[in-house]
């Protein structure tokens, strides 16, 4: 009996554990693009072997087998600690990263007023993201391939034909143009109201994901979800209310919300279109629509330039370091968010995004940009209440359950010895009065 419960909770214990191999492996899908699929190792095997040699072998192969699942238990926790270690870098990193990138984009509007051409630029440095894959393909992967073959390899993505015009039209491009509408419209809002308040609202777009993957992918209903998009819709109306209703409040919530449903648009209808993206197959994606805004998208720029759009007297008056800053720091958020997910846990990522709401309200405090009332202050609570209450995996009320049991059972434990002992005891008494009974 005891085996047989050490066998099922190993195998619990496999089930809801992390199973995704690092960046090298080419059977690993990535977090942002779709959902992870994990590799499947067969330890029911080896765990079951075990048992199997403990029942045979009698009391002394039962201490072994108690050893190997102890020292199994030791290694996945190990893991784990390892796991949840990198998972506070990775929350450290995503939150600086996409709160920097924020905070220096509003700073470049203050010298060089152009949104359009910051979302062509940092756009553009998706182009490095297949040859830094390639490197950690290099680096990590014992079966190395050159470029041409990798490539080729991962056009199968894309179908049967691999990377077609007509593919290209059709996957492609409808994907670079909701990219580039995302990060313009976020850039938009950045002009309009504080960083605070855009972060903040950035993160309805996982409410808006639900929604959507509820009416178009089918995914199951979950009245929690729900409940977490309700309190984003109502976090919106608050801080749209908490600036008085004026004009530039209103077009700047309504663009950063505009640019939460393209995000979240984008997301599902990559699931539908796509389906779900290996490591190689993101970066490769990626690289295309970097690829693909560099080729097509160049004429915008240029135009809004004769046309005093967005207009600079000259290439060296521009700031640079502004530019640059604001494009490395966006292109090392979507490859922490995208391929993070091979070290770490997808919840800690996710975390990073809506630790970087106080982050950019200390930066807006200090620099006196924002007036924190207590209708805003509810407002960004409810939000990012609402952006965790998303991260719930689907199964939480059953893991709360079980864990009530567990703890339930930990707060009784000389019970049942007691009763063993009593049961014992009642049955040498049993034996003796039949005994001295037959004797007689």
């Amino acid at each position: 009996m005891q085996l047989e419960l050490r066998l099922s909770e190993l195998v619990n214990m496999k089930k809801h554990s992390a199973r995704v191999a690092p960046l090298s492996a080419c059977n690993s899908p990535v977090l942002t693009l779709t959902k992870v699929r994990g590799e499947d190792r067969p330890r029911e095997n080896i765990v079951g072997t075990a048992d199997g040699q403990a029942m045979v072998g009698g009391a002394g192969a039962e201490s072994g087998a108690g050893r190997q699942s102890l020292n199994c238990c030791v290694r996945v926790t190990a893991v784990q600690v390892r796991k949840a270690i990198w998972g506070v870098a990775m929350v450290m990193c995503v939150c600086s990263s996409w709160a920097g990138s924020t905070q220096l984009a509003k700073l470049t509007f203050k010298q060089y007023d152009a949104p359009f051409t910051l979302t062509w630029f940092a756009t553009t440095w998706n182009c490095l993201f297949f040859p830094l894959y390639y490197i950690g393909h290099l680096c990590k992967s014992p079966e190395r391939q050159t470029p041409k073959q990798r490539f080729r390899e991962c056009c199968r993505f894309f179908g049967d034909d691999g990377l077609t015009t007509k593919v290209f039209f059709t996957k492609v491009a409808p994907f670079g143009l909701l990219w580039i509408m995302t990060n313009y419209l976020y850039l938009q809002a950045l002009r309009k109201i504080n960083s605070t308040d855009v972060s903040a609202l950035f993160c309805c777009n996982k409410a808006f994901v639900f929604l959507l993957s509820w009416i178009v992918l089918r995914d199951r209903f979950m009245g929690v979800r729900i409940v977490a998009a309700i309190l984003a819709i109502a976090g919106i109306v608050m801080l749209t209310y908490a600036d008085g209703f004026h004009s530039h409040s209103v077009i700047g919530i309504t663009l950063v919300v505009a640019s939460a449903s393209a995000s979240a648009l984008y997301k599902v209808l990559f699931k539908l279109v796509l389906g779900s993206a290996k490591f190689g197959e993101a970066a490769l994606f990626l690289t295309i629509v970097g690829g693909a805004n560099l080729v097509f998208m160049s004429f915008v720029p240029v135009i809004l330039y004769f046309t005093h759009v967005e207009y600079f007297t000259s290439i060296a008056d521009l700031p640079w370091a502004y530019l640059c800053g604001v494009a490395g720091l966006l292109l090392a958020f979507n490859i922490l968010v995208n391929f993070g997910i091979a070290i770490t846990y997808p919840t800690l990522i996710s975390l990073g995004i809506v630790l970087s709401v106080p982050v950019n309200a200390m930066v807006d405090l200090y620099t006196c940009d924002i007036h924190f009332n207590t209708v805003r202050l509810i407002a960004v609570f409810i939000i990012c209440l609402g952006f965790l209450m998303l991260l719930l995996p689907e199964d939480w009320d059953q893991c709360l359950i079980e864990l009530s049991t567990k703890l339930r059972k930990r707060e009784q434990p000389v019970e049942p010895a007691e009763t063993a002992n009593s049961s014992g005891l009642n049955w040498t008494r049993r034996a003796r009065t039949s005994m001295s009974t037959f004797s007689h």
